[in-house]
């Protein structure tokens, strides 16, 4: 069964060690697709949350940013 047929708002939520190269790659893994993306650092300062809000094609699509974003060292989806 293809779920081609979805489009939509998506909502990701990352949690990523606090680097500044590792939050820019999860940054540009959105790039170009309209993405609202808000960014916290947590008390610490250890881990930054990544808030990315974005319009999706298909579900097919959601799942392949999760599998790009996956190789980033210390990720955590949510």
């Amino acid at each position: 069964v293809s779920q081609s047929r979805y489009a939509g708002k998506y909502l990701y939520k990352f949690i990523v060690p606090t680097n500044k190269e590792k939050i820019e790659k999860v940054e540009n893994a959105f790039d170009n697709l309209g993405a609202v993306i808000e960014t916290h650092t947590s008390k610490t300062g250890k881990y930054t949350s990544v808030s990315i809000q974005v319009v999706m094609n298909n579900a097919d699509h959601v799942i392949e940013k999760y599998k790009e974003v996956s190789t980033i060292e210390g990720i955590i989806s949510l």
